[in-house]
């Protein structure tokens, strides 16, 4: 871990730290409501040791505790990570060559991991950001959400507590950063996006509508595709 943290300055350690910290209070909130819910202890836990994507799991228990199947749970589940193929390809210089560190470097794939991989501009720097997130992220959403388990058997609405309003607001404060520095085009795409998953969950199935937004790529690729035609 040493030899990543040195690769980064205080600046963006800092902004790890406070991640990690806005995660913990979702992790816990997720743990609290699966089992205020009456789901099992061990259900949340082991979700977020294989599963490892705070949104996915969030819509899996969501699905459960409003009776729908576990097919259906984990249908939903695999929709909304569906975007985490794109950060693939946007990330894959990161992980090495190997092929444990090619799995280990996918399980990590998540937003936040991915937003600060993108923000350094240096190969080493972008490896460092995106494995010292992804780690200091595993560890601490892990031991939160055991810890929110937990608590979650003296609580009978753990969802008042509106906890996991907290992680849409740190999402956005990191992608924010991106768009300032990306351009009109940026800007186009990003408002096209919002604009298709919001039209998109009058039609769709909770945790779909999202994976719309990635159609307002289409045009930007379209027009580099032609640019390097020409």
């Amino acid at each position: 871990m040493r030899a990543l943290i040195r690769h980064l300055d205080a600046a963006t350690l800092g902004d790890m730290a406070l991640v990690c910290a806005a995660d913990a209070i979702v992790g816990a909130s997720l743990g609290a409501i699966s089992v205020a819910g009456h789901l099992p202890l061990w259900f949340p836990v082991a979700l977020s040791v294989i599963v490892f994507a705070g949104s996915a799991q969030f819509a899996t228990v969501s699905v459960l505790l409003a009776g729908g199947s576990p097919m259906a749970a984990a249908i939903t589940g695999l929709a909304l990570n569906g975007r985490l193929l794109a950060y693939g390809f946007t990330v894959c210089d990161v992980f090495g060559k190997g092929r444990l560190a090619r799995l280990l470097g996918a399980h990590f794939i998540v937003d936040e991991s991915v937003a600060f991989a993108t923000q350094q501009t240096q190969p080493a720097r972008r490896r460092a950001a995106f494995w010292a997130a992804g780690l200091m992220l595993f560890v601490i959403w892990n031991a939160a959400v055991a810890a929110g388990a937990l608590a979650g058997r003296a609580l009978t609405n753990a969802s008042a507590l509106g906890l996991d309003a907290a992680f849409p607001v740190i999402l956005f404060a990191l992608v924010w950063s991106s768009l300032a520095r990306g351009g009109a085009r940026l800007y186009r795409a990003t408002a096209l996006g919002c604009v298709l998953a919001l039209g998109a969950t009058c039609v769709l199935a909770p945790g779909l509508a999202v994976l719309t937004s990635l159609l307002s790529l289409v045009p930007e690729a379209w027009r580099r595709r032609d640019g390097g035609a020409s």
